[in-house]
């Protein structure tokens, strides 16, 4: 690596910013400590990147110390815009997002059953396009979240059995496409990225991430960083068997923890159709939240085999954290008070530790779309000569309109 003074001031240019994007305004004297520069190096950098648009400083409200008080350094939020793609097994999601995990303006629209993935990325490509012309700013990479086995080398989805597509060289169709750099991932494992860079596992070193919709994925956080495995892939939670002589699932296997914890068998613990949407097995579930009697009584067999999974997965991994994603964001309190304390109990690993938190996620439904965004931001900000090519402000009054943060309070 070089070590000129063009390329060391580049680099610190976007380490600086890259804090700003994960941990959001900081003083400048935060900075100072923080990227371990002098203060007159700090001082340039912010001074440069308010002059490409892509910071403001302004003094902190409600100074009560004496003396000259440090600036606040505050990231612009559209400073860097990256399209974030969600495929779900029967909807989609995209939208832009910016830096400091804001959310600009987001399109979904359902899946139509058995449609050809030629149909679907056609889609995708059209809604793509008019997300990209509403930005003020140049788009710097797309993320791509996908309910199936990613190969990262390559790009290629082996196989999303729900969406039955096979061998779809998706990073090389999109970027012929929309002519930008391209990331995609496993759905759940991007999941897990967006709850520890902008969920409730931020600070997080071991982390175990349960993401639910038809099928039941997971990603893994080892020490502070993702787990992906030597094929550039783990976390196929859902077909671990927890139930000898259970449901047939269509992996071939009976008794997986999909087949007792998904979205089929929670429609069923509501008594609903097995095939109904996501949203009314969500309803089903928030309907519960003022009758702990009917928690019990609705909800008790899909407690007992969450909690049996999760105890297999804290004994596997050694995660102090489990974050359950997804339709298991939507559980009453009461059903995760009860996991937690089964894993507390029966966990060896649990019991080595003292103890491990089992939390919904804070992020719900959108954790694969942040952690998608995250993805892409990962090669925006570690390639910043690319990403910030043309970022200087087309018109200094214009701003994209931000529709809210992806981190919901419950």
């Amino acid at each position: 690596m070089s070590n000129s003074p063009s390329e060391l001031r580049w680099r610190n240019r976007t380490n600086l910013l890259r804090h700003l994007h994960l941990h959001g305004p900081a003083t400048r004297a935060t900075l100072t400590t923080h990227l371990r520069l002098n203060r007159s190096t700090i001082k340039a950098l912010v001074d440069e990147l308010a002059t490409d648009g892509l910071v403001v400083e302004r003094l902190p409200d409600g100074r009560e110390r004496p003396g000259r008080p440090s600036p606040l350094v505050i990231p612009q939020p559209d400073a860097l815009v990256v399209l974030s793609v969600d495929i779900r097994v029967d909807e989609v999601v995209v939208g832009l997002m910016g830096i400091n995990g804001r959310v600009f303006t987001r399109r979904r629209w359902d899946l139509r059953s058995g449609w050809p993935v030629e149909h679907v990325l056609v889609d995708i490509a059209e809604y793509a396009r008019l997300l990209i012309g509403e930005s003020t700013r140049p788009i710097c990479g797309v993320g791509v979240a996908v309910p199936g086995i990613v190969r990262l080398d390559d790009g290629i989805v082996h196989d999303a059995p729900n969406l039955h597509w096979n061998d779809v060289a998706l990073r090389e169709w999109f970027e012929n496409e929309l002519r930008l750099p391209v990331d995609l991932g496993n759905d759940a494992e991007l999941g897990a990225l967006a709850e520890s860079t902008r969920g409730v596992a931020r600070g997080a070193h071991d982390v175990a991430y349960v993401f639910v919709d038809v099928g039941v994925g997971g990603g893994v956080i080892s020490r502070g960083a993702s787990l992906l495995g030597t094929r550039s892939h783990v976390g196929e939670f859902g077909h671990m068997v927890v139930r000898t002589g259970g449901r047939e699932c269509y992996c071939g296997c009976e008794g997986c923890w999909e087949t007792e914890i998904g979205r089929a068998a929670l429609a069923r613990a509501l008594n609903l159709p097995e095939n109904c949407g996501r949203e009314e097995v969500a309803a089903g579930m928030r309907a519960l939240l003022q009758e702990p009697v009917a928690v019990r009584r609705a909800l008790g067999e899909v407690t007992e085999w969450l909690a049996v999974g999760v105890c297999n997965l804290v004994n596997l991994l050694g995660s102090d954290l489990v974050v359950l994603g997804g339709l298991l964001a939507e559980l009453p309190a009461e059903v995760v008070a009860l996991v937690e304390e089964t894993v507390q109990r029966r966990s060896i690993v649990s019991r080595a530790v003292c103890g491990v938190r089992v939390e919904q996620s804070s992020l719900g439904q959108d954790g694969p779309l942040v952690g998608a965004a995250e993805m892409a931001f990962q090669r925006a900000l570690s390639a910043p000569r690319a990403a910030f090519a043309g970022t200087k402000r087309r018109n200094p009054a214009a701003s994209l309109h931000v529709e809210s943060s992806p981190v919901r309070s419950r």
